[in-house]
């Protein structure tokens, strides 16, 4: 298939781009940063999401996973939000569209983030239900993966401090981020694989939202 990735550049994107490589697909990054990927079947676009002006004319596309994004930045609704919508307008409503996959945040369902960054987020989810609704005449999904903390470079400044990452840790039922890597494959059976489910939001942050719950009773 025909797959066209933002992000492709490092993290997230970069490893979901990988994933579909390996699997024998032909693959599209659209990245500000210059390509990281070399491969005979990827080809590399330098543009900025966030400009409509910048994107170039892609046609064909059949999967289109939108993972670029930025944290704690002047830009974080210019280019989560505004640079997300820009992409999906341009490139999924055409005939040849199978699935549109955005990676959201589980802080879209929380807030608990910076107040720029989980506006941008939780604007994504109403957005993806859009797109679902206006896809399905076309016979495809539209969703969204709002993952929790996941080991990326962008994740360092508490990865790397012990002190923030216990705190995180006690916050986490099963004591653990999400690697790239598993993303990677949740992107890939949610647009490949799955022909069913739109118009949802998966919630994939190691049970931090729904599991932390604390039940505190006297001992015996």
């Amino acid at each position: 298939m025909n797959v066209l990735i933002t992000g492709t550049s490092g993290g997230i994107g970069s490893a979901v781009a990988a994933l579909f490589l390996e699997k024998g697909h032909t693959v599209t990054g659209l990245d500000i940063s210059p390509a990281v990927i070399e491969n005979p079947h990827f080809s590399h676009v330098a543009a900025d999401i966030s400009n409509p002006a910048s994107l170039p004319e892609i046609s064909g596309v059949e999967v289109l996973i939108c993972c670029a994004g930025v944290q704690n930045s002047p830009d974080d609704i210019k280019v989560n939000l505004q640079g997300t919508m820009n992409v999906v307008e341009k490139y999924a409503f055409q005939k040849a569209i199978k699935s549109v996959l955005i990676i959201a945040s589980a802080s879209a369902r929380t807030g608990a983030e910076f107040a720029a960054y989980s506006a941008s987020k939780g604007g994504l989810l109403a957005y993806t239900r859009n797109v679902a609704i206006r896809l399905a005449p076309y016979g495809a999904t539209c969703n969204s993966l709002s993952p929790g903390g996941v080991s990326t470079a962008l994740n360092k400044p508490v990865m790397d401090n012990p002190v923030l990452w216990k705190q995180i840790m006690d916050l986490t039922p099963l004591k653990k981020w999400m690697e790239p890597g598993e993303l990677a494959q949740w992107c890939y059976f949610m647009t490949v694989v799955n022909r069913s489910c739109s118009g949802e939001d998966i919630l994939i942050d190691n049970g931090e939202t729904h599991l932390n719950a604390r039940f505190i009773w006297p001992e015996d």
